[in-house]
């Protein structure tokens, strides 16, 4: 499509994938969207991002990135619309993209593409080719027409970045860098294609300021405090693991997997794709102990270990990755707790794969963190610890790639290289 284009969109629901490649010196890019009303969001409530990556009404949520890490190879971050659930108040939905350590001039391959969430079918695709300066861009939009939806490519940029942006559309920013906005260029000479904000309308609900900053850990930064750095206070707090292969090599290997109790029998199987399990050691104020992991039932989020994994993603193919969920409400209850994963198939060691941890909760600054490159032949890394000191959680990056001992499972080498004291059993999925 050419910038100021439109086209109906019959899809009950899409996906929007924002896509660039990335490499050497270019800048992260998130997708964001904001659900207007004459122009302006109702609140802050509307402005769906990495920060707040749902929506109330869920219509329309962020689903997070996926693709290589610094290879120079094609990204995706995701948005998914509902669109027969968007509330019949919203007139437009804005589809806009941030640039993290850069500008827009640097991101070669910036694209934006309409998917019928159903059929999988492309119904739009937007490419940008004339950025510069802007480390903010509205790239299209999705609008009520004639009692349809529409999609219009934008190409509308900002130098004054995701504050900027978001500002323009009546969000409130927690940030001491949020200004007037400074528009790099219009969108297009036609008015069709100009998203230019309405006069400001009644919000709806509570005026919240939102928070746009990120949190790196680094081997020099390795320790935050959920509470006072982030602003967790509360609600449950996401961990995602997202993985890419770097050489495409796999194996056949089939792993040792262990678990407190019962073993379990081993099914017949096949060659796999690559399979990380995420897994959590948990030790509780009452001086409980154990291990949340696929094999043990997944957790609980709602009674003791108020920790729930939500699946157990085979090939780290889905935007989503795996995840586990962690409930801030019950915090006092943790004594600590080491988020850990493990190669249960796929790949001998983790030397071949570029994986990040994200700990994202509910209007707080996201942690993200990337793994080192692995030198040693191991099938356990250590990602996070979290330990309860003062009545306030703190992160610390581990990274730590663990080599197993002879005869002693995965799980096990994590527990013995941070003292948990367990009793393991073999298992197998």
């Amino acid at each position: 499509m050419l910038k100021g284009a439109n086209i109906p969109v019959s899809a009950r629901g899409v996906r929007v994938e924002l896509g660039w490649r990335t490499g050497a010196g270019v800048p992260d890019v998130d997708a964001s969207a904001l659900l207007l009303v004459s122009g302006r969001v109702r609140s802050d409530a509307d402005f769906v991002f990495y920060n707040q990556p749902a929506h109330a009404s869920g219509a329309v949520r962020h689903e997070g990135k996926s693709g290589p890490d610094g290879t120079g190879g094609p990204v995706t971050d995701v948005l998914a619309v509902d669109l027969a659930g968007v509330e019949p108040e919203v007139e437009q939905i804005v589809l806009a993209a941030s640039a993290d350590g850069g500008d827009f001039g640097h991101v070669p391959g910036l694209c934006i593409r309409v998917i019928d969430a159903d059929g999988g079918a492309e119904l739009a695709r937007y490419e940008s080719t004339d950025a510069t300066v802007e480390t903010a861009f509205v790239l299209g939009d999705l609008y009520r027409r004639n009692g349809g939806w529409k999609f219009r490519a934008v190409g509308q940029g900002y130098e004054s970045g995701l504050a900027g942006l978001a500002t323009d559309y009546g969000i409130t920013v927690d940030e001491p860098a949020a200004q007037e906005p400074v528009v790099a260029r219009p969108a297009v000479a036609e008015p069709a294609a100009a998203v230019a904000p309405a006069p400001p309308v009644q919000p709806v609900g509570p005026v919240r300021p939102v928070r746009l900053t990120k949190v790196t850990l680094t081997k020099e930064s390795p320790t935050i405090s959920l509470t006072k750095d982030v602003g967790a206070t509360g609600g449950v707090m996401r961990v995602n693991l997202n993985w890419t292969t770097r050489t495409g090599k796999t194996d056949d290997t089939r792993a040792g997997r262990w678990a407190l109790g019962r073993p379990r029998k081993a099914p017949g199987h096949a060659a796999a794709a690559l399979d990380l399990d995420l897994c959590v050691l948990y030790e509780l104020t009452d001086g409980s102990k154990g291990v949340v992991q696929a094999l043990q039932g997944f957790g609980s989020l709602h009674e003791p270990p108020y920790i729930q994994l939500d699946a157990d993603d085979r090939t780290g193919a889905r935007a989503e990755g795996e995840n586990l969920t962690i409930n801030l409400d019950h915090a006092d209850a943790f004594r600590r707790l080491l988020v850990f994963v493990v190669i249960y198939e796929g790949a001998s060691d983790f030397g071949d794969l570029n994986a990040t941890v994200t700990l994202q909760s509910r209007g707080a600054a996201p942690i993200e963190f990337a793994l080192d490159e692995c030198t040693v032949p191991a099938r356990t890394c250590a990602l996070a610890l979290l330990t309860q000191e003062d009545g306030d959680l703190l992160v610390r990056r581990e990274a730590q790639f663990l080599v197993n001992r002879p005869g002693i499972s995965m799980q096990q080498t994590a527990d013995e290289a941070y003292g948990w004291g367990l009793n393991w059993t073999p298992a197998v999925k």
